[in-house]
């Protein structure tokens, strides 16, 4: 086996770049992994989140190689990998698990008790979640791989697919889940904060629900477009007005059954004042827009630490909410990392029998390794894009 490798580094505010790196090993500190695998990557995603820590909104240290959405096909297997063999094409959960402990045998796989010694919860390339090396490589190692991964039956028929079932490693679980946390079932009516590909991608979720109006606020017009390319209602909050007055124009009521916030702690303020940073906007819209006894799912990123933040109280991830007025109404919250095992075996066969084409209605576009930091840069400019990279050229155009 070839030991070259090469990843996508973050290099400070604003900067990544492509290097090489070194090709993983089936160990964890100086004991050998053997419940672990090597994967040859055949896809990984650029992610929102990646965002936040190359805008310099966290405190990521440089060095940190990038990347938890990624699908891959098994080089290498531990000793005490028994369901797994080389050559099977696999899903990697963004989520890194035991599979021993008591959450996640609750299925609560996104706060796992043992793979991150600061805090419950573990993730590839990402700042203080355990320091596991990211995906946006050419080989990555995984560990507990019988219990996280998730194998595709037919790797050919896969890869027909795979530029929807390589969202089965975050967004589209992630999505999903804000939506099952926001309680929309058949009927709903739901308002989905951001067109981002996560908000695209909770919008496709609300709909396959059985949602009956799905209304999508943004600030960036190819976004709302893209929205509305798939039957989404659409809100432009640049412009001025009550949101209120806005869902009523729609659906002739002034809230939602339901209210799915894919923006996180990065969130503007609407209308005259949308260049400006208000990051507990989208949770007051939320409280004032969802009904009485109305669920709130927050999949969007909020943060304990923000140093790039305007004011010095949202630098320590402290919001001015009126939850007060959330009380009153009897709002459920919803917080925290998708547990992704919970959801992508289902949306794996939704994506296989043809129930759904997620990467339509989120702009797929594939880009190749070297061409990773152009695609962090367009992503931060708007693009109406999710773009997936493709380290060895097997994806076809």
């Amino acid at each position: 086996m070839s030991a070259a490798n090469r990843g996508v580094v973050y290099k400070g505010p604003g900067e990544v770049a492509v290097e090489s790196i070194a090709y993983p090993e089936l160990a964890l500190g100086n004991r050998k992994c053997e419940h672990g695998v090597i994967l040859k990557v055949v896809t990984t995603n650029i992610c929102g989140s990646d965002q936040h820590m190359v805008r310099g909104r966290t405190t990521a240290e440089p060095g940190l190689v990038l990347g938890h959405e990624i699908t891959g096909i098994v080089v290498e297997c531990g000793r005490d990998v028994e369901f797994l063999n080389q050559g099977d094409l696999v899903s990697v959960p963004f989520n890194i698990a035991c599979g021993r402990c008591r959450n996640c045998k609750s299925g609560k796989t996104g706060i796992c008790l043992n793979v991150n010694p600061a805090r419950p919860g573990a993730a590839y390339g990402y700042v203080d979640m355990g320091g596991w090396v990211g995906g946006q490589t050419e080989y990555v190692m995984v560990p507990y791989a019988d219990f996280n991964l998730l194998k595709f039956p037919d790797a050919d028929q896969a890869m027909e697919k795979i530029k929807d079932l390589t969202l089965l490693s975050d967004i589209f679980p992630t999505g999903f889940h804000g939506c099952v946390t926001a309680g929309v079932g058949p009927g709903s009516t739901v308002y989905i904060a951001g067109a981002g590909p996560v908000g695209l991608a909770a919008a496709v979720s609300a709909q396959l629900l059985g949602a009956a109006c799905v209304i999508v606020g943004d600030m960036i017009e190819d976004r709302l477009a893209q929205a509305r390319s798939f039957g989404c209602e659409t809100i432009d909050l640049t412009q001025d007005g009550d949101m209120a007055d806005k869902v009523e124009a729609i659906l002739g009521e002034r809230e939602v059954d339901a209210f799915v916030d894919c923006v996180g702690f990065e969130a503007h303020a609407c209308g005259c004042n949308h260049g400006k940073e208000a990051p507990a906007t989208v949770l007051n819209s939320a409280m004032s827009l969802t009904r009485a006894g109305g669920e709130i799912g927050i999949p969007g990123l909020y943060v304990t630490e923000d140093p790039g933040a305007e004011d010095e109280a949202a630098k320590q991830g402290s919001l001015s909410m009126r939850f007060g007025l959330g009380w009153a109404k009897s709002h459920s919250f919803h917080t925290g990392q998708c547990p992704v095992m919970k959801y992508h075996r289902p949306l794996m066969q939704a994506i296989l029998f043809g129930k759904v084409n997620i990467a339509d209605s989120i702009n797929v576009q594939m880009i190749t390794l070297d061409e990773a930091p152009k695609g962090y840069a367009d992503f931060d400019g708007g693009a109406a894009k999710k773009f997936v990279i493709d380290p060895h050229g097997r994806v076809p155009a």
